[in-house]
């Protein structure tokens, strides 16, 4: 290998105890799912585990994202239509029966009830004797991007982030695999904003947050830096080509500035801008 491609091997590969490189585990694999009602999606979840795929990606519908239970009167047209209705743990029991949630990687895409739901899945382990530090998965957490895009706020901008703070501080010192949140530009695109602005408030959303962790003082230096390493982005990728692949550039450039600059994170594996594309 030349010195160029041991730098890779060093940087990016995994390592067994003898220290050579080895492949990186394969990305999950999970279609974004949830209908009519807990069982139906609960049978829907199996059969596509069974067909190979390694992850749940839970939607539920738009009563449960604006904090209504379903038999409330605004509710009862849009139970069911977007996503899976979740009111109660007796939900969560039937959603995940017979799924193993200990093995599982769970994204849900939730924002305004996510600590909600998340307390929901922390209770449902506890009930199967499994301990709340082995669960892996993600919320997506952007109550921001709601006011900017969506509209399924549920508090005010200053106790939204307060409530994503709150669920950073909760993950990493009690369900430390998990991601608290994922940023998502990709929304603001979709409702007008062009490629520039788009990249403009999400970097926004995450200095406010990351701004808001370091107020409150919760982590030492260390747990600040795993903090930001959970940081995810979720990007749009419009049709202007050389436009997007320039903001790509930039996301990842200006990321990695932020937190070098702004926050003095060393690790440049923890400065990385994690992101997914749609």
């Amino acid at each position: 290998m030349s010195e160029n491609s041991n730098e890779f091997a060093k940087t990016f590969l995994i390592h067994n105890k003898e220290g050579k490189p080895e492949r990186d585990k394969p990305w999950i694999f999970r279609t974004y799912g949830g209908h009519t009602n807990p069982k139906a999606t609960n049978e829907l979840f199996r059969n596509n585990l069974s067909r190979g795929q390694t992850g749940l990606s839970i939607a539920f519908d738009l009563p449960t994202q604006c904090g209504y239970s379903s038999d409330h009167a605004i509710a009862r047209p849009e139970v069911g239509k977007v996503g899976v209705p979740i009111n109660s743990l007796e939900d969560f029991r039937i959603l995940f029966d017979q799924i193993p949630i200990d093995k599982m990687n769970t994204s849900m895409t939730i924002n305004g009830t996510s600590m909600w739901l998340l307390s929901l899945y922390v209770a449902l382990a506890e009930e199967r004797g499994v301990s709340p530090s082995v669960l892996m998965g993600t919320t997506q957490n952007d109550i921001i991007k709601e006011y900017l895009a969506r509209g399924t706020y549920i508090y005010p901008p200053d106790a939204s982030i307060r409530l994503i703070v709150d669920m950073y501080e909760y993950c990493l010192h009690n369900i430390p695999q998990w991601n608290p949140s994922n940023i998502c530009s990709y929304h603001l695109q979709e409702a007008g904003a062009t490629p520039v602005q788009e990249l403009s408030f999400a970097l926004a959303t995450a200095i406010a947050i990351l701004d808001a962790i370091r107020e409150r003082k919760c982590f030492n230096e260390e747990e600040f830096e795993t903090s930001v390493g959970r940081i995810s982005f979720f990007v749009n990728a419009g049709m202007r080509f050389v436009e997007e692949m320039s903001k790509m550039r930039a996301f990842t450039d200006l990321w990695d500035e932020i937190n070098r600059e702004r926050y003095g994170v060393k690790n440049h594996k923890i400065r990385r801008f994690r992101y997914g594309v749609q």
